[in-house]
């Protein structure tokens, strides 16, 4: 089981811890929502829950809780620009489709 970052995932993410000054690292979960079903959702992690399950990838700890991790074990983050528009990419080898515009995942 794991969760893992590129390189330029996880420069962007320890930016992000830097500036905050403070927190173990970034949890990364899923929630039911969109049109496909589920959706991801990141946040600074500043203590660990019971069952949580940490990954460390380039020097980032990634806090993923027992119920998430079924549905986005194998993940690959990166952290991509085009154009004006930036943000976190997911490559998922259990997501068996997205919805059109991509805010949502379905296993």
């Amino acid at each position: 089981m794991a969760i893992s970052l590129t390189n330029t995932a996880a420069q962007h993410m320890a930016r992000q811890l830097e500036d905050r000054g403070h927190g173990l690292g970034i949890r990364v979960g899923v929630k039911t929502t969109g049109c496909s079903g589920m959706a991801y959702v990141l946040e600074f992690a500043d203590k660990l829950e019971v069952g949580d399950q940490v990954f460390e990838d380039h020097g980032v700890k990634i806090i993923v809780d027992p119920k998430s991790l079924a549905y986005i074990d194998g993940t690959e983050m990166d952290f991509v620009k085009e154009g004006v528009n930036e943000g976190f990419e997911f490559r998922n080898p259990n997501a068996k489709g997205e919805c059109g515009c991509g805010e949502s995942f379905s296993v």
